[in-house]
């Protein structure tokens, strides 16, 4: 009876200390990442980022009824929520209303938007540094400001048009940005606080002091994003010297886009990126309608690097884009790749910045409302806004990699094991099989 009654305390006891253990377990947790570089853990930058934020942060999915998708969404955003609990995570399924989902731009399967003190960022790629990134320009609080050449034919930053940028205005206005249209007709100059000045292919000419207006910009040190579109821009020779950039002439077409069921040749598809801080990272196919190539000069003060290349089965028609048009070498067409996309940086005149950036693009048509939801375009337009604005400098999360991720075998290297492997081992395996074959018949 002694030995019944002590099992019974004994178990009594166990299911006791493993319900305080469980119950301790709920506020007082242990984690250790074994991982190379943590890279399974948040970097010292995104805690610090989580640590300004003075109330909750709610993060909202567009995610389908996927529960993969949508347990590894849970997964990430748990890192975050370690170190900021009232971080919330809610799922919408965007095939319940399509029509909102399109009003609300919404393209990519997981799509997140974050939501902090009335403001909203949009984040269309799951990974460390972009989300981190996003929640530092939630957390800043000073208010953006873009300028937006306006009273030429410009694309319109206030309007919701096919060919005007409205629904990018909004957007940025979303994000803590202000899209300010500016007629130098009835102001004189660029408003001194602007971070950026965006000139988007005027069709009409500027007088000669609104483009002194706007080269004085650039001479001071201004950020410029210039949209140049094919067939005419009253500002390239103004713009053009000053930056040792020109659009080539003709319009960009590239056959490489048929194999992504683009029926029309004036469209170019971009799916690989050179390398630079606005692309790092970004693995969004972007489209741009009737693009032109851009040429760097020779002797300019601006150091250039490509942002946008088109493919090796491009080049600049010459002629009208129709249905069948093919390169023709014995005319003025330039065959490819193209860049017709370019960041310049140089030292900084103003004593505030140490680096002055423009951003040269040869089409408008990929931010217009036509076209603003087409796989990154949207993504794409805003990281070049942030990267003329300075904020790449708020965070430097670059992701940690395994260093054994990749293995790089020579062809030698490759035959050898292919004859290892394909040839040595079955004949090793008959070899063996024959002679135990043949001890098993002789026994």
């Amino acid at each position: 009876m002694r030995r019944t009654l002590a099992d019974l305390l004994h178990g009594l006891l166990l299911l006791l200390a493993v319900g305080v253990a469980a119950w301790l377990s709920l506020g007082w947790t242990w984690r250790v990442d074994l991982s190379h570089g943590a890279r399974a853990s948040l970097s010292p930058q995104s805690v610090q980022v989580l640590r300004q934020f003075e109330g909750p942060v709610e993060i909202v999915s567009y995610a389908r009824e996927n529960p993969k998708l949508r347990e590894t969404l849970g997964a990430f955003i748990g890192r975050y929520r370690q170190f900021k609990p009232d971080l919330g995570l809610r799922f919408i399924n965007p095939d319940a209303d399509p029509g909102a989902m399109r009003e609300r731009g919404i393209t990519v399967d997981g799509e997140l938007e974050i939501h902090y003190a009335g403001r909203t960022q949009r984040l269309a790629q799951l990974d460390e540094r972009a989300l981190t990134s996003a929640l530092a320009r939630l957390v800043q609080p000073r208010e953006r400001l873009l300028a937006v050449l306006a009273g030429h034919g410009e694309r319109r930053i206030d309007s919701e048009a096919n060919h005007d940028l409205g629904r990018f205005g909004a957007a940025l206005a979303e994000q803590g940005v202000r899209a300010l249209p500016v007629n130098l007709a009835e102001q004189a100059a660029i408003p001194a606080n602007a971070d950026v000045l965006l000139v988007a292919a005027p069709r009409a000419a500027l007088a000669a002091g609104e483009v002194a207006a706007v080269v004085a910009w650039v001479e001071q040190g201004g950020a410029l994003w210039w949209l140049t579109d094919a067939g005419g821009d009253t500002l390239v020779d103004a713009l053009a010297p000053q930056l040792g950039v020109r659009p080539l002439p003709g319009t960009l077409v590239d056959s490489a886009a048929q194999g992504l069921g683009i029926g029309d040749p004036s469209f170019v598809a971009v799916t690989r990126y050179p390398p630079h801080p606005i692309t790092e990272g970004f693995a969004l196919t972007t489209l741009y309608p009737q693009a032109a190539a851009l040429a760097v000069g020779s002797g300019a003060t601006f150091k250039a690097t490509p942002l946008l290349r088109s493919g090796e089965r491009s080049w600049t028609e010459s002629g009208a884009v129709a249905d069948a048009i093919r390169y023709d070498a014995d005319s003025s067409e330039v065959p490819g790749p193209h860049d017709f996309g370019l960041a310049l940086t140089r030292l900084s005149p103003r004593p505030d910045r140490a680096e002055q950036r423009v951003v040269v693009m040869g089409d408008g048509d990929f931010l217009a409302d036509a076209y603003l939801g087409n796989g990154g375009n949207l993504a794409l337009g805003l990281r070049v806004f942030d990267w003329l604005a300075g904020d790449d400098a708020l965070v430097d999360t670059a992701p940690v990699e395994a260093p054994d991720r990749a293995l790089a075998l020579s062809p030698r290297q490759l035959g050898w094991l292919g004859a290892v492997f394909l040839v040595g081992l079955p004949l090793l395996f008959a070899l063996v099989g024959a002679v135990l074959a043949w001890r098993r018949r002789r026994a």
